[in-house]
């Protein structure tokens, strides 16, 4: 308690909060009086709090800094972002002093400017000469401060200062590449690790001269988000060590997107050379992400380029595939499809964790004109008489941004660290910032903040809604309550018991029925919204003894065998990795990944987002649509649009959300699903099994689709991981 309290001082000026703020004080308080600064003879008004480095921005002036982040807590260590403030005795560092009522800054004086040329000939003292083999060039706040801030000469001497100081590199891992004599000790890493990851691996070591930025003894940076340091670093000190030397900054062309590896939907940015992907940059938004990725979000990428599927192909008589054309593929599903007496009960579909919501909406618009209903997804939900009919009983309906504004949060069969690491982030914002206390129900595990371990048997649920667990009683008394339930709890047996018993726990809460939404699904996979949205069944699979045409979009991860269908089954696997679904296959469609198309996801929030083409398909694969569009006119039910604009107006009848592109749908109907659940009487108590997690170990995390499977990358993190913990 007491270091959250050092970290909430240190971080309330930073997101200008007070006190007050806090959702347990019932009390209403007045709107602050706004400050008069003068910046420039400039005057602008300001919160009370705000910065002087804050307020300039506001007036339109930039000030340089290093060690100063909007995201982080101030350090004022590196003060380049010194100015002038009248009846000051000397220059201020702009980031740490708040302003007061009637305060004169000038940014622009003599003095500021030669307090910032000053402190810029420190810097360079001892940083190499590296910058034509620097991979930060071009991207270099150090490059382009120095021109904007620095003196225009150097009054370094080698032989007077005793040679430039150097430093040895650090190994931290297979994710970040470390020249630590660049480092110009601005701690950006440092409280990032600390204060955003909840990892406390980085540090420094020494003093003046000596001081050393490093993981104290030599170990790997266990992290989920640790490649986020490589964005933070102002200098060339911490860069991607996968793509090392590879590309410079002004090579690259930009496209805007999402990522799909898990349920978050995190905003991107490709940067691509020609045909082939570079890197992954994150993309500013306040409502899902903020500035931040996951590793697997940034480096998985190099596994677009293996075990690609890239020419249709077809299993042949002796059991080998054999690349054919597509009018070759096409014609054989098809007349298997033509020839099904009795597609009701012998065509069956499966989409998964990459499907997109065009390719999903195009698969039933077929299977639906060939009298088939048996669409289902990868992953089972069992969620209780509601189904996926009202989208309250499916979606994370608080939003992500909102979690930060809890005061209690019981996460039940989810480790979100793993899951949804980017909501895990804002979880921890608000431990730090709002008190807010966090249980746990499922297996112990490390979430980088502290948290109440309530056990692993659902029976917990029945003490705490009797009252005699001491929980319940803290649930009841909270302002502003949250429930997050995981992808794991819904796929049991008796996910449908449990969730009833969640509903009647939330009844408890005196917020309930009002605007707060207190029960929330954490979906883990990209596609899993979607389908719901659509009306798949999120069933478990039917018995595929009778299944004549079984077909797998994107479905890598589905527990099928052969010996489970008949010999007669025609399997045809729709992706663009030659993974778990396309090993099973009969025929295979290559189809694009997330990057080489234009496609809708829903994440676990409800919010659709397109991801766009930053490159083409390799060799003959398609947009999954159009592959599906061609076969439903090779099977003679032609489907109604040409275009994605027309598929997207299909998308809109069945569900508007589905287009309502980047905009957080409030769900409708959540009272009639609260009270459909709460009447549903369960047909058994819960078993005895434990509720347990899908991913509760960094080696899980990286690896958990086909793209990240096929990474080189994410396997040698697996290994760094598995060697760190035998150590």
């Amino acid at each position: 308690m007491l270091a959250r309290a050092l970290l909430r001082r240190v971080f309330l000026p930073r997101y200008n909060r007070s006190l007050s703020q806090s959702p347990r004080l019932l009390q209403v308080q007045e709107a602050p009086k706004l400050l008069s600064v003068w910046i420039d003879d400039k005057m602008v008004q300001v919160e009370p709090g705000t910065t002087v480095l804050q307020a300039c921005a506001v007036a339109g002036v930039e000030i340089p800094r290093y060690c100063y982040h909007e995201r982080l807590s101030v350090a004022g260590n590196c003060r380049m972002c010194l100015v002038e403030v009248e009846k000051s005795a000397k220059p201020i560092a702009s980031c740490a002093m708040p302003v007061m009522e009637g305060m004169k800054v000038h940014p622009h004086s003599d003095i500021s400017k030669r307090a910032r040329e000053g402190v810029m000939e420190f810097l360079l003292v001892n940083h190499p000469l590296d910058c034509p083999i620097c991979d930060q060039g071009g991207e270099c706040d150090l490059q382009d401060q120095s021109m904007a801030f620095g003196s225009d000469r150097s009054r370094f001497v080698d032989n007077a200062f005793g040679g430039k100081r150097a430093v040895e590199d650090k190994e931290v891992g297979p994710l970040i590449k470390t020249i630590m004599t660049r480092c110009i000790h601005c701690t950006r890493c440092i409280r990032f690790a600390g204060e955003i990851a909840g990892v406390q691996d980085l540090g420094t070591t020494g003093r003046g001269g000596d001081m050393q930025v490093g993981t104290y003894v030599e170990k790997m940076f266990k992290s989920e988000l640790s490649g986020n340091v490589i964005d933070l670093c102002p200098v060339g000190a911490l860069t991607a060590k996968p793509y090392a030397f590879t590309y410079r900054s002004w090579e690259l062309r930009r496209t805007e997107s999402i990522d799909v590896l898990d349920g978050v939907g995190s905003n991107i940015v490709v940067n691509t050379r020609g045909e082939h992907v570079m890197r992954i940059l994150p993309r500013l938004n306040e409502s899902v992400n903020e500035e931040w990725i996951s590793d697997k979000t940034r480096f998985a990428f190099d596994g677009l380029f293996a075990q690609r599927l890239t020419v249709p192909l077809a299993r042949d008589a002796t059991g080998q595939l054999r690349s054919c054309s597509w009018e070759d593929v096409l014609s054989r599903v098809s007349g298997k499809l033509v020839s099904i007496q009795n597609p009701a009960n012998e065509v069956v579909g499966v989409a998964g964790a990459l499907a997109d919501c065009e390719s999903m909406v195009c698969l039933k618009d077929l299977f639906n004109k060939l009298g088939s209903e048996s669409l289902y997804s990868e992953t089972p939900v069992h969620i209780g008489s509601c189904g996926n009919d009202l989208r309250s009983g499916y979606i994370l309906r608080a939003g992500i941004s909102a979690l930060e504004e809890a005061d209690l949060i019981l996460l039940v069969g989810t480790n979100p660290r793993y899951e949804a690491t980017l909501i895990n982030a804002r979880i921890r914002k608000g431990y730090i910032h709002n008190e807010c206390e966090i249980a746990v129900i499922g297996p112990y595990m490390d979430l980088s903040y502290q948290h109440e371990h309530l056990g692993d048997d659902p029976a917990v649920f029945s003490g705490m809604i009797r009252g005699t667990h001491p929980f319940g009683k803290k649930f009841s008394r909270a302002a502003k309550p949250v429930i997050i339930v995981g992808e794991g709890v819904l796929a049991r047996d008796d996910g449908a018991y449990i969730n009833n018993q969640i509903y009647m726990l939330s009844r408890l809460s005196p917020v309930h029925g009002s605007d707060w939404k207190i029960v929330n699904y954490l979906h883990t996979t990209a596609s899993q919204v979607g389908s719901m949205d659509i009306g798949y069944n999120t069933a478990d699979l039917p018995d595929l003894s009778s299944t004549r045409l079984l077909y797998l979009l994107s479905a890598d991860s589905v527990d099928v065998t052969r010996d489970q269908l008949p010999t007669d089954c025609l399997v045809v696997y729709q992706g663009h990795h030659g993974d778990k679904g396309a090993h099973i296959a009969d025929v295979i469609l290559p189809g694009a990944a997330y990057t080489e198309k234009e496609a809708t996801y829903v994440n676990t929030e409800g919010r659709a987002q397109v991801t766009q083409a930053a490159v083409k398909p390799p060799g003959e694969a398609r947009d999954d649509w159009s592959i599906i569009r061609a076969l439903s006119e090779y099977a003679g039910h032609t489907l109604a649009y040409d275009n994605i604009d027309e598929l997207r107006e299909r998308m809109a009848e069945i569900s508007p959300t589905l287009v309502n592109i980047d905009t957080k749908q409030d769900s409708c109907f959540h009272s009639l699903c609260v009270e459909l659940l709460y009447r549903t009487s369960p047909k058994h108590k819960p078993y005895q099994t434990p509720i347990s997690v899908k991913l509760n170990s960094l080696a899980d995390f990286y690896m958990t689709d086909p793209i990240s499977r096929a990474s080189k990358t994410m396997a040698q993190c697996v290994q760094a991981v598995k060697q760190a913990d035998k150590n």
